[in-house]
C-alpha cells in the first residue's frame, strides 16, 4: 500500500487515543491506524509498513519511549527512507519519522498531546491547518476535535493528489476501540466520516457502553435498562450541545 497521506494522533486526559487519518488511496484506515488499551497509538504510512502498528506497541508495553520504539522499527527496516510512521504513548512525548524518499511534501510536527504527519501533500499548510485547528476545538470531544483537525487539513489542500478515503478511531479503556469508523471509497471522505459520525451518536456510542468489558463482564442485558443509557447519554449531548 503507497498510502500517500496525513494523519492525526491524540490523546485526552482520560486516558483515549484518537487516530485521524485521510488519504487519496483506497481504504487508508484499513493497516494504517493502531492503538492499545493503555499504551498508545501509531499510524504507518507512505509506503507504509503494517508491522509497525503492533510492533511498535509492543515496544512501548515493554517499557521503551516513542522515540526510541521509532529508532528500532526503522533500524530494522530495510525501506525506511520509504517510510513514515508516528507514534503517540500514554505518557511522554510522541516520535515521528519521516523517510528521505518519502514524496513531497512530506514532514511531521509534534505537541504535547499530539502528533501529525503526512506526505504527499499540497504543502506544509496541510499539517499546520490540521494542528491549529486541533488546538483550537479543546473542550470538544476527542472525536469531534480530530474531525475537526481532518477537516482542516483537507481545506489546506489534503493530499495532492485528491481525495478517496479517511478513517477515525477512538480507543478507549477497553480492549476493543470505542469508535472505528471508515469511509473507503467515497468523494468526499471527510465529510462522509462527520456524517458517520453523527449516525454513531443516535444508538451505536451509547449502546457499546453498554457492552461487556473489562469492569462489567457481562454488560447491561436488561433491554430497559439499556433503552435508559441510551436515553440519559442524549439528554448529556443535548445539554452539552445548547
Amino acid at each position: 500500500m503507497t498510502c500517500m497521506t496525513w494523519s492525526i494522533l491524540a490523546r485526552d486526559t482520560h486516558g483515549r487515543f484518537g487516530v485521524a487519518v485521510a488519504s487519496k488511496f483506497f481504504a487508508v484506515g484499513a493497516l494504517c491506524a493502531h492503538s492499545r488499551r493503555g499504551v498508545g497509538a501509531v499510524s504507518t504510512q507512505a509506503l507504509m509498513n503494517p508491522l509497525y502498528g503492533p510492533a511498535g506497541l509492543d515496544l512501548l508495553v515493554g517499557g521503551q519511549t516513542a522515540a526510541q520504539a521509532i529508532s528500532a522499527l526503522v533500524a530494522a527496516d530495510a525501506g525506511r527512507d520509504q517510510r513514515q510512521v508516528h507514534m503517540l504513548p500514554a505518557s511522554g512525548p510522541a516520535a515521528a519519522h519521516t523517510g528521505s524518499s518519502c514524496v513531497d511534501w512530506c514532514g511531521h510536527a509534534i505537541f504535547e498531546d499530539f502528533s501529525v504527519a503526512g506526505n504527499m501533500l499540497a504543502g506544509p499548510q496541510v499539517i499546520e491547518a490540521t494542528a491549529q485547528a486541533f488546538i483550537a476545538a479543546a473542550g470538544l470531544p476527542l472525536a469531534e476535535r480530530l474531525l475537526a483537525a481532518m477537516a482542516a487539513g483537507d481545506a489546506a489542500g489534503g493530499d495532492k493528489r485528491g481525495k478517496q478515503s479517511a478513517s477515525l478511531r477512538i480507543h478507549g479503556d477497553e480492549d476493543y476501540a470505542e469508535l472505528d469508523l471508515r469511509v473507503d471509497d467515497h468523494a468526499e471522505p471527510i465529510a462522509e466520516l462527520q456524517r458517520l459520525y453523527q449516525v454513531s451518536l443516535e444508538r451505536f456510542q451509547p449502546f457499546v457502553s453498554c457492552l461487556a468489558g473489562r469492569h462489567s463482564p457481562v454488560g447491561l442485558i436488561d433491554r430497559p435498562q439499556i433503552e435508559a443509557t441510551i436515553a440519559q447519554f442524549h439528554a448529556a449531548l443535548a445539554a452539552r450541545t445548547q
